[in-house]
């Protein structure tokens, strides 16, 4: 080891007090030499493999990744444009003349809503293979070649087709107020338009036919209920006429009336005999014709009363019962025959209302954003994407890093 000598002077105070600081000087006078050893220099740092390998996964799992995503965003992949259409489901209510007369105006005969149907259908299979079928929408999402990432591979299968549309397809929707807004992209502002518009068109068809139906099934029962009502109307008919053959009235109230016509006129009869005969007693004695023609003639009276009182008390012909039993029955026809036209008049009205409202549209699709044609692409969000990578990217590879030197530090 290199050894320089210090004059004593210009040793550090540490250096002093060591060992050679309690030696005296020699005679002379003459400032004592000494000899201290210095530390070598530290040697410059240099790249070791762990270095350059931690380098290479900085470069092939960070860098690269980016870089990569970076080149194909903005130079291969292609501008996707964005469509916008809203709409909600509106129904006219109208109230069923049936319902409210058994008191059912009020309950609703849906079990979901129109919009959540809707809302299902448009993320469908069937509605992408209709609109398929239509505009060919495959096609619209496979036209740029050069761009294997963003769009769809020729001739892709339907559950590639549907993966697919539901990328490119967003459906937002807002079940408290039933708004339903649909975005759809496409590589040209005219496929994106004509997307929605098609869309639009579909779910428009989708809710008309859900409304044919609910009429069809509202029509058929207001049919099937006037069909009962008419053939009750007609058994009421039937039984309140077989009974007047069968007791020979028409109406026993104006039969009743007649026959206590002829009651008072007889009450009435017998008491002016009564009163006759009283007067003939009074006025001669002794046998007299008079006197007997009139007895004779109360007794007619009276027994035509209790005959008169035998009929009201026991029937026409005798044998049916008593009138009040036969008035009774005719009132209990009546009653059936009255409730019988009051139903066949609201079956009546209700079976006219279910046509008219089968012929008109209940249900319809409102649209309140019309599909629009967009100018600039919005998509892909490029910086987003790349943002996204190379965060992405570098986790891994600090995950990776802490891996390898926790490893590293258990050996």
């Amino acid at each position: 080891m290199a050894k320089s000598p210090i004059p004593t002077d210009q040793v550090d105070a540490p250096a002093k007090r060591g060992p050679q600081a309690n030696r005296k000087p020699p005679p002379g006078g003459a400032p004592a030499m000494r000899v201290v050893e210095i530390a070598p220099a530290a040697q410059r740092a240099r790249m070791r493999l762990r270095h350059w390998v931690t380098l290479a996964a900085f470069v092939v799992f960070c860098l690269a990744p980016t870089a990569a995503t970076g080149i194909y965003l903005f130079a291969r992949a292609a501008d996707q444009y964005a469509s916008t259409v809203g709409f909600t489901v509106r129904k006219e209510e109208v109230t069923n003349p049936v319902e409210t007369l058994v008191g059912l105006a009020g309950m609703s005969n849906s079990s979901g809503s129109d919009t959540d149907i809707l809302y299902e259908y448009i993320q469908s299979q069937g509605l992408v293979m209709a609109i398929d079928e239509r505009i060919d929408v495959s096609a619209m999402f496979s036209k740029p070649d050069n761009d294997p990432v963003f769009t769809l591979g020729p001739d892709p299968t339907v559950e590639e087709l549907v993966d697919f549309w539901h990328g490119m397809v967003k459906v937002s929707y807002d079940p408290g107020t039933g708004l339903i807004e649909v975005e759809a992209r496409a590589f040209t502002p005219e496929d994106a338009q004509l997307i929605t518009e098609t869309l639009f068109d579909m779910s428009s068809q989708r809710i008309n036919e859900l409304s044919a139906v609910a009429q069809s099934d509202l029509t058929e029962y207001a049919r099937r209920d006037l069909e009962d009502a008419v053939e009750r109307l007609r058994a009421a008919r039937t039984a309140l006429t077989r009974f007047r053959n069968v007791e020979q009235i028409v109406d026993p109230q104006a039969d009743i009336q007649g026959q206590m016509g002829v009651l008072n006129t007889l009450q009435a009869q017998l008491a002016e005999s009564l009163i006759e005969y009283d007067l003939t007693l009074q006025q001669t004695t002794g046998a007299n014709l008079r006197g007997d023609q009139i007895e004779r003639r109360i007794g007619v009276i009276r027994n035509r009363i209790a005959e008169e009182r035998r009929k009201l008390g026991v029937g026409g012909s005798g044998e049916s019962g008593g009138y009040a039993d036969v008035i009774g029955e005719f009132e209990s026809l009546s009653l059936d025959r009255e409730f019988a036209e009051q139903a066949y008049v609201s079956a009546q009205a209700a079976y006219d209302s279910a046509k008219a409202e089968a012929r008109r549209q209940s249900r319809y699709l409102a649209a309140y954003v019309d599909p629009t044609l967009p100018q600039s692409p919005r998509y892909p969000q490029r910086w987003l994407l790349l943002a996204v990578v190379a965060l992405g990217s570098f986790g891994l590879f600090c995950l990776i890093t802490l891996v390898a030197y926790s490893m590293k530090d258990r050996r």
